[in-house]
C-alpha cells in the first residue's frame, strides 16, 4: 500500500505545509525535485527480453500486444502484474488481499489494488477509461469541466463523480490528499516540472508516466487502453474496444496506396508552422490511410513529437501539396479558408488553397485516443473519395 494511506486525516494540512516549507528550504541549494521519478532513472526496467525475476512469485505469462512498444505486462502467480513502461518506470500491481513480495528492486513502484482514485493529468488517456467502462476509477481531473472537449467527462464533473485537483503543473496536493489519491497518472508534459512530480510522491502517491505518445503506430498508441484494462481489472471490456478498432481498419490493409501528399500542421502565436516528426503516430496514420505525409525526413534531437519551423521553410516543402489539414485540436481558430489565408500571405500560393483541397481536424483529436481508428477511416476517405461525405473528426475549409 502506498504510505499515504497510513497518513492521519486530521494531520494532512501540517503535512503539507512541512513538505512545501522543505521544498522550499532546499530549492536554493538541491533544486528540489529536479531528479523527477525514482523509478525513471536510467536502467529503471527497459524493454525486457524475459519476465523479470520476483523473489516469491512465479511468473505466469506476458501479456501479448498487437502494435504497442512502449510497455510490457508479465503476469504471476496469484494476480501480481508487471507493469513495465519501458526505459521508464515499473509498477507491480498487488492484488488487494495480496502481500508486498520481499526484497523487490528499488525502481519498482508498489501499487496495491483497487486502484480508484486517480488523478489524471494525461487527459489524452480519460477517453480510453470511458471506453472501457472504468471511468470510475478516475476521482480528480487536471482540467476544468469547460475543457473537455467531449461530453462524458464534462457530465461526471457537473455531478460530482469526477473533481477538479488543479493542473498537472500545479495540483492541489491538499485535495489530493484528502480524497485519498491512490495514483497520479501524468502525460509527458510532467518531464518540464519534475519538482511536481517529486511533491507529489513526497506525499507518497504514486506516478505514472503515460508514454503512449510515443508510439510510432497509431493504433500501438490506442493499445495502452490493455495498460489501464490491466491497471483497474478491465481488461476483457479493453481487449474488446482495441480488437474492434483493429477490425473497423482491417479493410485498409491491402489498399494501396494514391501516393497523394499532406501537409497536417498549424501556425502558432508566433507565426511558426507547428508540424509532426515524420516518425509521429499522425503521419503513421496518413500513411495507414493511403496518402504521405510531406515531410519524409523530419525529426527532431530532443526527442519531441511536434517540430517549429519558419513558414518560409514549411511553405519550401509543403507547397505542393495535394492536402492541407490544420490541426483545430491545437488552434481552435481556424473555421474557413478564409480563416487559413489570414494565418500568412503565403499560404495563398500553396497548391491546396488554391485547389480548395484544405480541411481542419475537430477539437477533441487529442483528447480522444479511443477514436483513433475513426480518424484513419476519415483520413480514408478523403484520399480515396472525390466528395468524401459523413466524415466524423474532418471538416472542409470552405
Amino acid at each position: 500500500m502506498s504510505s499515504k494511506k497510513t497518513i492521519d486525516r486530521s494531520g494532512r494540512r501540517r503535512w503539507i505545509a512541512l513538505i512545501l516549507a522543505l521544498c522550499m528550504a532546499l530549492a536554493g541549494l538541491t533544486g528540489c525535485g529536479g531528479s523527477g521519478s525514482g523509478g525513471a532513472d536510467a536502467g529503471a526496467g527497459g524493454a525486457e527480453t524475459q519476465a523479470p525475476e520476483i523473489a516469491g512469485l512465479t511468473y505466469e505469462s506476458t501479456l501479448e500486444l498487437d502494435r504497442a512498444t512502449e510497455y510490457s505486462v508479465y503476469r504471476y502467480e496469484g494476480g501480481y502484474d508487471l507493469i513495465d513502461i519501458h526505459d521508464h518506470q515499473r509498477f507491480l500491481l498487488v492484488p488487494e488481499d495480496g502481500t508486498v513480495p520481499e526484497g523487490l528492486e528499488e525502481d519498482i513502484i508498489v501499487l496495491q489494488k483497487p486502484i480508484d482514485r486517480i488523478y489524471l493529468a494525461a487527459t489524452a488517456t480519460m477517453a480510453m477509461f470511458y471506453s472501457m467502462d472504468a471511468q470510475d476509477s478516475i476521482r480528480m481531473s487536471s482540467i476544468k469541466e469547460d475543457a473537455w472537449t467531449f461530453d462524458e467527462p464534462k457530465e461526471d464533473m457537473k455531478a460530482g463523480k469526477i473533481i477538479y485537483a488543479g493542473k498537472y503543473s500545479a495540483p492541489d496536493y491538499e485535495t489530493m490528499l484528502d480524497e485519498e489519491c491512490d495514483l497520479a497518472i501524468e502525460s509527458t508534459m510532467i518531464d518540464h516540472t519534475p519538482e511536481v512530480q517529486e511533491m507529489i510522491e513526497d506525499l507518497g502517491i504514486p506516478v505514472m508516466v503515460d508514454r503512449s505518445s510515443y508510439e510510432s503506430d497509431p493504433m500501438g498508441r490506442a493499445e495502452w487502453i490493455r495498460l489501464y484494462g490491466v491497471l483497474t481489472d478491465h481488461e476483457e471490456e479493453a481487449d474488446a474496444f482495441f480488437d474492434e478498432q483493429m477490425a473497423s481498419i482491417k479493410e485498409l490493409d491491402d489498399f494501396e496506396n494514391t501516393e497523394k501528399t499532406v501537409a497536417f500542421f498549424y501556425i502558432s502565436s508566433d507565426g511558426k508552422a507547428v508540424v509532426r516528426r515524420s516518425t509521429d503516430y499522425i503521419p503513421k496514420m496518413i500513411e495507414i490511410a493511403g496518402a504521405r505525409y510531406i515531410f519524409k525526413d523530419l525529426d527532431d534531437e530532443s526527442g519531441r513529437t511536434s517540430i517549429d519551423m519558419s513558414i518560409e521553410t514549411f511553405y519550401n516543402t509543403a507547397v505542393d501539396a495535394d492536402y492541407i489539414i490544420y490541426n483545430g485540436s491545437i488552434d481552435g481558430s481556424v473555421k474557413s479558408l478564409d480563416d487559413l489565408k489570414a494565418k500568412d500571405p503565403v499560404m495563398e500560393k500553396m497548391a491546396a488553397v488554391q485547389n480548395g483541397n484544405c480541411w481542419v481536424t475537430g477539437s477533441s483529436m487529442y483528447q480522444r485516443t479511443d477514436i483513433v481508428a475513426d480518424m484513419i477511416l476519415d483520413f480514408h476517405k478523403l484520399f480515396s473519395e472525390d466528395d468524401p461525405a459523413d466524415l466524423k473528426y474532418i471538416q472542409k475549409l470552405e
